[in-house]
């Protein structure tokens, strides 16, 4: 039977627009196919791609010895496609920006840190730029030298938000200190009275050097740091930079070690799952389900560290495998605990879903149509209660997913209660899943050695983290460290649809509506 690829309607559009492009190249950032094109062609293909019904997921940039290098990741029907090109320094490359709105704060990160000028970008303002380097500095640039200033940095109090005009607009600034314990992210509120007429983010307040703090690291290194990206997610984006690793490597993980990782990754969905449900019966004052869920998610937790060593699993996915692996008297214990747990959820869950006043707090609330999940490329669970049926496990499947049978939860309500229904949902299939991945389980090791590569090479990889879909990218230099380390939290896919959702709301609903999004201010800040 012949495979029909979901790329080809892109290529043929690009043939019949007679934009003369070079055979895709399977093998350099696999599974992904790559097309190196002219910076001439940059905008023209991401217009194909979009009148084709490509999703587009993300950008990321790299300074060569010839300039500039950059990544365009789209993908459709499961199927990913990378398309990249090389520029002069001092060369601009089109803006993707117009046609796919959620490029627009990537391309502004690439500026601020390699110095990337984007030609009719509709947004000039600076994203990322701290304040203690120079706004002429690009610190991913190979001649970027520090030097700390000797005196306290001031405080980035200047950006230019969006003024608000006519009788009646109100301005309300939010944070970047919040009143809980959580990171910083200023929101500025144009409204009259108590509706939300326009909701505008300035983020990377967290902006910790990742991307320049991995160049030079060993994989172990590497790995290890992308546990740090965003603190809740260590299990995903570890394994997401191993697999990248991995694959730039060549190296055969053993099948027992990638069984262990998605019992982690399951596991790390449900106990952030159960958290953010329980925060979204808080923010309405619905503590019950708060106090309940939360105490669901605090014995996840404290089995996570007695059976692997941390809370959070944190630094348990290395190069290779894993550094924990599981006994036979543990495998009976996680199987009775997520058999009691998904007993407890369904009634919670039903407990919720009868309570009259939770849904009319819920129900109708922070709506963010189809359509424009679409446009935003939204994923995860506010790209799939807005519609958005993608999960890469399922349709990008990667082992050990591609043995399994991956349900994914869709509603097209896109509320704040169809975003906690989808994690109500996932934490009842990830708790099947466990109990599937352990019966299933394999002998045998759960590691390999790690072997550094001994020329450069690239890899890329993708994992379905509990917030929706990584991408990372990484690059070994001749030495087999890393010259290049990118990973794309779902986040910066998912804090642009806050904006939208929050329009013709009411101020005192923001919490609820942040709690159901819950992007990451670490994941996306870098």
């Amino acid at each position: 039977m012949k495979t029909i690829n979901p790329l080809q309607g892109f290529f043929d559009a690009c043939t019949e627009s007679g934009l003369a492009i070079a055979p895709v190249d399977t093998s350099i950032l696999a599974p992904a196919s790559v097309l190196t094109i002219q910076p001439v062609l940059w905008r023209d293909l991401a217009l194909a791609a979009k009148n084709t019904g490509m999703r587009w997921c993300g950008f990321w940039a790299q300074e060569i010895t010839a300039g500039m290098e950059a990544f365009s990741c789209l993908e459709l029907g499961g199927s990913y496609l990378i398309i990249r090109c090389q520029f002069g320094t001092d060369e601009a490359l089109p803006s993707l920006a117009p046609i796919y709105p959620a490029a627009d704060r990537p391309e502004r990160h690439a500026h601020d840190l390699l110095g990337i000028q984007f030609e009719d970008q509709p947004d000039n303002r600076r994203w990322t730029r701290h304040q203690a380097w120079d706004k002429n500095q690009y610190p991913l640039r190979a001649n970027f030298q520090w030097i700390p200033p000797g005196k306290p940095v001031s405080g980035d109090h200047d950006y230019p938000f969006i003024l608000g005009h006519g009788p009646g607009v109100i301005e309300i600034p939010v944070g970047p200190i919040h009143a809980g314990v959580i990171e910083p992210g200023h929101f500025r509120f144009q409204a009259i009275g108590e509706i939300v007429l326009n909701l505008e983010e300035h983020l990377a307040y967290t902006h910790k050097g990742i991307e320049k703090l991995a160049v030079g690291r060993d994989a172990g290194g590497v790995a290890r740091l992308a546990g740090r990206v965003s603190g809740d997610s260590t299990v995903s984006h570890a394994w997401a930079a191993c697999q990248a690793m991995e694959r730039a490597s060549g190296l055969d993980v053993p099948a027992r070690a990638l069984w262990l990782r998605a019992i982690l990754a399951e596991r790390e969905r449900i106990a952030n799952h159960l958290g953010d449900v329980g925060a979204i019966c808080n923010d309405v004052g619905f503590s019950f389900g708060f106090y309940q869920l939360s105490r669901l998610r605090e014995q996840c937790l404290r089995e996570n560290e007695a059976l692997f060593g941390h809370r959070l699993l944190m630094d348990c996915v290395i190069p290779g495998g894993t550094a924990v692996d599981i006994t036979d008297q543990s495998i009976i214990k996680i199987k009775d605990s997520v058999k009691l747990l998904s007993t407890e959820v369904a009634g919670l869950i039903t407990i919720l879903e009868d309570s009259e006043s939770l849904e009319d707090r819920l129900m109708g609330t922070g709506r963010l149509t189809p359509e424009s999940a679409a446009n935003l490329g939204a994923v995860g669970y506010v790209g799939k209660a807005s519609g958005q049926n993608f999960d890469v496990r399922r349709n990008a499947a990667y082992a050990p997913y591609d043995r399994l049978e991956v349900k994914v939860p869709t509603y097209r309500a896109g509320d704040v209660a169809a975003r906690a229904r989808i994690r109500a949902d996932e934490i009842q299939i990830s708790s099947q899943l466990i109990g599937d991945l352990l019966d299933s389980l394999p002998p045998g090791p759960y590691h390999r050695k790690w072997t550094s590569p001994q020329s450069a090479c690239e890899g890329i990889g993708f994992i379905e983290g509990w917030r929706g879909e990584i991408i990372t990218y990484v690059r070994f230099s001749d030495n087999g460290c890393i010259a290049r380390f990118f990973p794309r939290d779902p986040s910066w896919l998912i804090w642009p649809a806050l904006e939208l959702l929050l329009q013709d709301n009411i101020v005192p609903d923001f919490p609820v509506c942040n709690k159901s999004v819950n992007g990451s201010y670490s994941g996306q800040d870098l």
